[in-house]
């Protein structure tokens, strides 16, 4: 029997996430294990381990964020992602209060130059 994943998404940050998509009905939510959103080939939100929200967003607004809700660029795997912020647990179950920045994060992911697909046919 494999060992349980001790990275795995809490039920309750997957289903907050969720219904932040899910009032975006052009917005797709991919990733079966890692859940993310993309545009155009660029991610714009992801739902990490152990159930920690970040968005791009762009430049003012991501500054705004920050102070507005002390928060943190995103850091993974020791890398701080420049355009990502950490979304605190307080603002994640606060759905009202999330889209309108995960609508600007989709707006800005929009003007990205596309990314080619790496999927093989």
């Amino acid at each position: 029997m494999p060992a349980p994943n001790k990275q795995a998404i809490p039920a309750d940050k997957l289903e907050q996430y969720e219904k932040l998509v899910a009032s975006f009905p052009e917005v797709e939510r991919k990733g079966a294990t890692h859940p993310y959103t993309s545009v155009n080939g660029n991610m714009f939100s992801c739902l990490h381990p152990p159930g920690v929200l970040s968005l791009r967003l762009p430049d003012g607004v991501r500054e705004q964020f920050l102070k507005k809700y002390d928060a943190t660029l995103f850091e993974a795997y020791g890398n701080v992602q420049k355009e990502y912020v950490t979304v605190p647990d307080a603002l994640l179950k606060n759905t009202r209060g999330l889209r309108p920045y995960f609508e600007q994060s989709y707006r800005y992911a929009q003007t990205l130059k596309p990314k080619p697909s790496k999927k093989k046919v």
